[in-house]
């Protein structure tokens, strides 16, 4: 199923809930730049497949048609922001949740507070209160490019099935990723002493 047969008349305000949260991320100040880092690197987005969404309401015991999906499952827009530094995935986060066309439905950080697994990133839910896209529901996650490079890998090497060593690999992965946390800190740390000689 295609998404314009799943979403129908919903998809065009969907597409645009999605450009506009990408053009507005492209808009975070210039002033939070030091010496030509860019606090932004890229951002990607998504619309979540027919068969992802139907997956996930049926997990959850909803129906599945695609009314069902845009009032109950908060993530069917989707965008990415992947920052430079640890300092730069916080202050873009403020600087979305000042915002006047949507509401922020809840904030959670998962680079404060992990998940069991060691994914670390910070999750924004939101709704349109206004304008073409008024009452639907977004998902902005926001992380580093260390953060981005270890959740790239370990949702490809998690979704393979008939793992002999699950345990193993989820160990390792823990590791790695407990890994690019202490550099993530230790990158800040380099950024903060730059910051204090200027």
């Amino acid at each position: 199923m295609t998404l314009e047969e799943y979403y129908r008349e919903e998809l065009p305000r969907m597409e645009y809930a999605k450009q506009y949260l990408l053009d507005l991320a492209e808009k975070f100040p210039a002033q939070h730049q030091l010496s030509g880092v860019e606090p932004i690197l890229y951002c990607t987005s998504r619309i979540k497949s027919p068969d992802s969404m139907t997956a996930k309401l049926k997990l959850r015991g909803l129906p599945t048609d695609s009314a069902t999906a845009l009032t109950e499952v908060y993530d069917a827009v989707g965008i990415r922001v992947i920052c430079s530094f640890l300092d730069d995935v916080y202050d873009v986060a403020d600087w979305l949740c000042k915002q006047n066309l949507f509401r922020i439905i809840t904030k959670k950080d998962y680079i404060s507070w992990p998940k069991p697994n060691g994914y670390r990133s910070l999750h924004l839910i939101l709704q349109f209160t206004e304008g073409k896209a008024e009452g639907l529901y977004a998902e902005i996650q926001i992380r580093t490019i260390a953060i981005d490079f270890w959740a790239a890998l370990e949702h490809q090497l998690k979704y393979k099935h008939t793992i002999k060593h699950e345990a193993t690999i989820r160990s390792e992965l823990k590791r790695c990723a407990d890994e690019i946390a202490s550099v993530d800190m230790s990158m800040q740390t380099l950024r903060d002493i730059i910051r204090e000689e200027k």
